[in-house]
């Protein structure tokens, strides 16, 4: 699996279209109803490019469960990373390779 994450509007999505396969895009999104973080890291990790913004950067949310949610999608990312493959990080749209060597596309 490639793990590609950065920043909202970083060019995620436009990067992981270069790639064959099945694609999940914004999966940080799944972690605040998850019950099983665990879980859904196994099951995202069946698809080939999965994407995921960073969330941890910025303004600390007021709301006990925005921060709550936050926390949760930078586990998943976490679990994800350790299951991935190959790891990218986007900036500016330029990708960075964290961990392993990209897939051809």
């Amino acid at each position: 699996m490639l793990f590609i994450t950065g920043p909202l509007y970083s060019g995620k999505r436009t990067f992981a279209q270069k790639f064959n396969g099945t694609k999940r895009f914004e999966v940080q999104e799944l972690a605040a109803d998850a019950v099983d973080l665990q879980a859904l890291a196994e099951e995202l990790a069946a698809y080939d490019v999965v994407t995921a913004a960073e969330v941890g950067g910025g303004v600390v949310p007021v709301e006990a469960a925005q921060r709550a949610a936050r926390e949760k999608a930078g586990r998943l990312a976490c679990l994800l990373a350790e299951r991935a493959d190959c790891v990218v990080q986007m900036f500016c749209g330029l990708p960075t390779v964290l961990k392993g060597d990209l897939p051809t596309c």
